[in-house]
């Protein structure tokens, strides 16, 4: 059977910075180790002025069509995966295309476009939708453009504020990939939860203590259902296991449940017992309330062992490192987390062909989605070709009167005109209302 996955990803953050431990907290009155330890996060990116979803996401399109050599012919699918979407009716793919088609000769007239929506996985969904496409027989040789693109702002004053981040990330979906080939296996965990909604709102409503509950709990259903399929997960099966990364910080308790899962009735638990014990199970206690204390103290010894320890440092905190310097990219997330487990690989010469990733995906309403992922031959000038730590470099540092201004602009039920803090360069911008009240985007040179 011919594989199918990732041909290639581009990268594209906003061109903003905001700082958090030295902008945000010092306004914030709070000690910068709250977000740089406790969140996990550093910075976050931001889109200026000119910058918006669509810009976002086709200059990632952009770049990733140019770079590996494509023409709008053999393009058959263009979805985009956003929960920032401004129309319900006609999707962003088709602002994409029409920002595409200024600059390649040709048109996407015969390409399929859509939009997903379920919170942060409907990036991950599209993916699948491009691979059952694909395997479908229905592509006619044609490749798919996923992208995963959005501003991901709070309203002010928000706890979820210090999270925020804006960004794309493009995916060219084909036969024989160079990246990563996607599994046919995936597990789900699905349920009705109100733990992180938008109903006909642009900022979020959130309960914070829920949706980490709700984030853990599916995904521990997703990764139950995928060993139903693909058989019992060890943790040397895989290489790195990028997670949804709304901030890192969530990203360790997922990791620190995912472990306790997976050592179960292995060696490592037997390895392990002379030190800490064996996992508490249920038919040893009278209650429920028993059980769960005792696991609470398993977790607390299990994540200060050594073995616990030098899994995460491994498998999972090399997922995290461009999370940290740009927030939250909701369907973006953990894409940017494969990226950077493989940038770590290539800055480490570790050779990955071959190897597997095990992908937790996760959106809040709420679905988490596990697969997995082999890496193919190709993988290292794939990632060598990404230039996402110039980006970070050249963004402009805000200053917290700048946050405001740019935080107004981006809000939806504000009109304000802001000059711009960067100076657009080879990229789509914002070019301002048609006269049914679309956005309008060009090139500029």
């Amino acid at each position: 059977m011919t594989a199918v996955g990732i041909d290639a990803i581009e990268i594209w953050t906003g061109n903003l910075k905001l700082d958090l431990p030295g902008t945000f907290a010092p306004e914030k009155g709070e000690d910068p180790e709250k977000y740089t330890k406790g969140l996990g996060l550093n910075a976050s990116s931001f889109p200026d002025s000119y910058e918006d979803i669509v810009t976002m996401g086709a200059n990632a399109a952009h770049r990733l069509m140019e770079r590996k050599g494509l023409e709008p012919d053999d393009i058959g699918r263009i979805d985009v995966a956003t929960e920032s979407a401004f129309d319900n009716s006609k999707p962003v793919s088709t602002y994409v295309a029409g920002c595409l088609e200024q600059v390649f000769d040709g048109d996407f007239h015969h390409a399929n476009k859509g939009e997903r929506k379920f919170a942060c996985i409907a990036g991950t969904q599209s993916l699948d939708d491009a691979y059952n496409w694909i395997r479908a027989g229905r592509n006619r040789g044609r490749s798919a453009i996923v992208i995963a693109t959005d501003t991901a702002l709070y309203a002010r004053g928000d706890a979820g504020e210090a999270t925020q981040g804006a960004g794309a990330v493009a995916m060219l979906i084909s036969e024989d990939p160079n990246l990563v080939e996607l599994s046919a296996e995936q597990g789900y965990g699905s349920a009705d939860e109100t733990d992180f909604l938008k109903p006909n709102q642009q900022f979020p409503s959130v309960d914070g203590k829920r949706s980490v509950q709700v984030y853990l709990a599916r995904m521990r259903e997703a990764l139950e259902d995928y060993e139903s399929v693909a058989g019992d997960v060890h943790p040397d099966d895989f290489e790195y296991a990028p997670f949804h990364t709304p901030f890192p910080g969530m990203v360790r308790k997922a990791a620190m449940l995912a472990y306790r899962h997976v050592i179960r009735d292995t060696s490592v638990e037997d390895e392990l017992a002379d030190e800490i014990g064996r996992q508490p199970r249920p038919e040893a206690f009278d209650d429920d309330e028993a059980f769960r204390e005792a696991v609470r103290e398993y977790m607390d010894e299990l994540k200060e062992t050594e073995a616990y320890q030098e899994w995460y440092a491994e498998t999972i905190d090399p997922t995290l490192s461009i999370s940290r310097e740009v927030g939250n990219w909701y369907t973006g997330s953990v894409h940017i987390a494969r990226a950077s487990a493989l940038k770590h690989a290539l800055e480490s010469d570790r050779d990955m062909t071959g190897e597997r990733l095990l992908v937790g995906s996760y959106g809040s309403g709420a679905q988490a989605e596990i697969h997995s992922e082999v890496v193919q031959d190709g993988w290292e000038d794939e990632i060598e070709a990404l230039n996402v730590e110039s980006q970070l470099e050249a963004r402009y540092d805000m200053s917290w009167a700048d946050y405001e201004e740019v935080h107004d602009v981006h809000n939806h039920d504000m009109d304000v005109d802001v000059e711009e803090f960067t100076a657009p360069e080879s990229e789509f911008v914002f070019d301002g209302w048609g006269r049914m009240g679309e956005r309008k985007y060009r090139y500029v040179e």
